[in-house]
């Protein structure tokens, strides 16, 4: 790469490798993990840098190989193992108190949904795409981005309960 692509490189990952280190960790749910999905990411993103500024959708193909990088991740086989635990854990019933709590619960919320419907929240929600932007960054079609969101807030709204997500009019 030359000083100019290297420069520019530079400057967009110091503008957006925390949010995909975040966006990784909301999809997937484990540190680790994430940091690991936005490695791959900009080791790919380096690569593939000088054909990349020849376009205007260095986001999308950021989004779409960290997905990407996800999605092989969950169906690698020592992913499906079972962790059974002794004791499930007590959860206070409707103790919403503080921040940190309701964070909590939407994490775990979001931890329990199939990965497609994880990932379209996410980048939806989270990272404010459009369904269009969305639908290239997984590698679908609008209609299932919305399918998939769909049936994404129907599980956390049963999860949650009906009271905790709100939606906003026109939205």
């Amino acid at each position: 790469m030359h000083g100019d692509d290297e420069q520019q490189f530079t400057n967009w990952v110091d503008a957006r490798a925390s949010a995909l280190r975040r966006t990784a960790f909301l999809i997937c749910g484990d540190w680790h993990a994430a940091d690991d999905a936005a490695q791959a990411t900009l080791t790919k993103l380096y690569l593939a840098w000088p054909r990349l500024t020849r376009r205007d959708d260095i986001d999308g193909y950021a989004w779409r190989v960290l997905t990407r990088s996800l999605t092989d991740e969950w169906r690698r086989p020592w992913r499906r193992r079972e962790h059974p635990v002794e004791l499930v854990p007590d959860r206070a019933a409707d103790d919403h108190t503080g921040q940190v709590d309701q964070q909590r619960l939407v994490l775990d919320a979001l931890a329990g949904l199939p990965g497609r419907q994880r990932a379209a929240l996410v980048l939806r929600f989270w990272q404010d795409l459009s369904v269009e932007e969305t639908a290239a960054a997984l590698g679908c079609s609008p209609g299932a981005v919305k399918s998939h969101t769909f049936r994404g807030l129907q599980a956390l709204r049963v999860r949650l309960g009906d009271g905790f997500l709100i939606e906003q009019k026109g939205a």
